[in-house]
């Protein structure tokens, strides 16, 4: 017979995931913003600081779920960075270098 798990366990996992959830719509949100303003951005003006703001932002949101999933055992940043397609220039803002 399988035992219950007490009800402080079960809240401490639903917010231990909630936690990631929320750390990855944040990526997700900062990375949004960063290839929208690309998008609409003349190609012709050098980089603003609007876009290094929004570059800081990105590899802060990613540095920030990285270290939400490794607190959880969920260890492949590289993995991460694939599917949600960070850029290597936030990747490098962070310190990430992808294996080859």
């Amino acid at each position: 017979m399988r035992t219950p798990r007490p009800p402080l366990e079960i809240e401490l996992a639903a917010e231990r995931a909630g936690a990631l959830g929320r750390s990855g719509r944040r990526l997700q949100s900062a990375l949004e913003r960063l290839r929208e303003f690309d998008r609409h951005a003349d190609r012709e003006q050098p980089e603003s600081t609007l876009r290094a703001r929004l570059v800081d932002t990105a590899a802060e949101a990613f540095w920030c779920h990285i270290v939400q999933r490794e607190s959880l055992g969920l260890t492949e940043a590289d993995r991460v960075a694939t599917d949600y397609g960070v850029s290597r220039e936030v990747l490098r803002r962070v310190g990430v270098y992808l294996r080859r």
